[in-house]
């Protein structure tokens, strides 16, 4: 908000030193981005600035380290990089395994929270609902409860009923932990939903599935969607639930990333890192914009 041309000279020293202090912040926030960043194209297998870089020598960046996310566990990698290297690569690199594991798990997961927290928040947004609040806190205890004491519930649990080092296991425990983000995103848009709406359309002769699918989802579904990005962020971030519940193949980039880390330091993983941080900007940059989208729908002016 721009000062005000009648704002007093102690109004102005503090409209600025609040953006300065504003701006600080934000880049206290993102100071890590901004080192990993450029790290993942050292040339040198470092985790730290190199003279060249520092100087702005081409010879000091390189790609190398994306490249190594490609190779790195083919049978061949040396080979020309025509249809049978691609098949190598599809097949047996490490990281492209992972991220086909974390895409899988991450999208059944999503639609697995997103059905199941959907229902929850339309259920809890009832009025007539007895013990919402408490429901409410069970459903979201997953997102309070540390997430060490989640995963050893879920490993004992799983341990007992078979589902351990099963995928369907790993897909119901990332939904477990994807299903308050849902919860919470979709019964924040219901609050301002226009309830006359729906009685509109009984009083109509429409029957409640006509009315869900023809008047209330198209009005929530921007919550819908951003819970369900927020879920799959979720999942494809989760590391500790996968350390417990999963075998020792079912990698996903996380757990991939952790074992490089342990087993084997490489800027490899810085590489990951910026990967990562492009695709999470990517999904709040769509959070924000169903967010806008629905505020309009609702005739709420941005704030």
């Amino acid at each position: 908000m721009a000062l005000p041309s009648y704002a007093s000279p102690l109004e102005k020293i503090w409209h600025y030193l609040y953006l300065v202090i504003c701006a600080l912040i934000f880049l206290f926030l993102i100071a890590p981005i901004l080192i990993v960043v450029p790290l993942s194209f050292n040339a040198e297998p470092y985790f730290t600035f190199t003279e060249k870089m520092l100087s702005l020598d081409p010879t000091g960046y390189s790609m190398r380290w994306y490249d190594l996310l490609l190779t790195f566990g083919m049978e061949n990698p040396e080979a020309p990089r025509d249809a049978s290297w691609w098949a190598d690569a599809w097949a047996n690199a490490a990281w492209i395994n992972a991220a086909k594991n974390s895409v899988i798990i991450g999208f059944f997961a999503t639609i697995l929270a997103t059905f199941l927290g959907t229902l929850a928040a339309l259920g809890l947004s009832r009025p007539e609902m007895p013990f919402r609040r408490t429901i409410m806190a069970i459903l979201i205890s997953p997102m309070i409860v540390p997430l060490i004491i989640t995963a050893t519930g879920l490993f004992f649990f799983y341990s007992s009923t078979g589902l351990a080092n099963t995928y369907i296991g790993i897909i119901m425990a990332h939904a477990t932990l994807g299903i308050p983000f849902v919860i919470i995103t979709v019964t924040a848009t219901l609050v301002g939903f226009d309830h006359s709406l729906t009685r509109a359309a009984a009083s109509l002769g429409a029957d409640p599935t006509t009315t869900f699918f023809k008047i209330t989802m198209p009005l929530i579904l921007p919550g819908v969607i951003s819970g369900a990005l927020f879920a799959f962020v979720t999942s494809f971030d989760e590391v500790v639930v996968v350390l417990f519940v999963a075998a020792h193949d079912q990698q996903t980039i996380p757990r991939q990333m952790w074992n490089g880390i342990r087993e084997q330091i490489s800027p490899a993983i810085l590489s990951v890192a910026t990967i990562l941080v492009v695709i999470s900007i990517a999904l709040l940059t769509t959070v924000e914009l169903l967010r806008r989208r629905s505020e309009k729908l609702r005739g709420v002016s941005p704030g």
